[in-house]
């Protein structure tokens, strides 16, 4: 009978052993999870941060294109109208003239 209560009291203690070795096996686990979701998250994080650097760069550069392109027309446009002032305004004053005095 003693013998029993020893097996018993020794099945007991080894089961309680496993218990708290597959506990400390989860949690170990769990954090391992953890560690590694978060170095995915950091990854993504950077690998997403890199591409909206290049993607930024890349519409500046687009931007700058597109004003230089603007700035351009707008001069080519102003010098057009300069020349245009310069060679038509004695004509034009005699028309303006001409419309008032009658």
């Amino acid at each position: 009978m003693q013998d029993m209560i020893q097996r018993i009291v020794a099945a007991d203690n080894k089961a309680k052993q496993l218990d708290e070795e597959n506990r400390r096996a989860a949690e170990n686990e769990k954090k391992r999870i953890e560690e590694e979701a978060e170095e995915i998250y950091r990854k993504y994080m950077a690998d997403a941060e890199e591409e909206a650097a290049k993607n930024d760069e890349y519409l500046e550069k687009q931007f700058d294109r597109k004003l230089q392109d603007v700035t351009a027309k707008q001069e080519s446009a102003l010098i057009k109208l300069r020349a245009d002032f310069e060679r038509d305004r004695s004509k034009w004053v005699d028309m303006i003239v001409d419309r008032v005095i009658g």
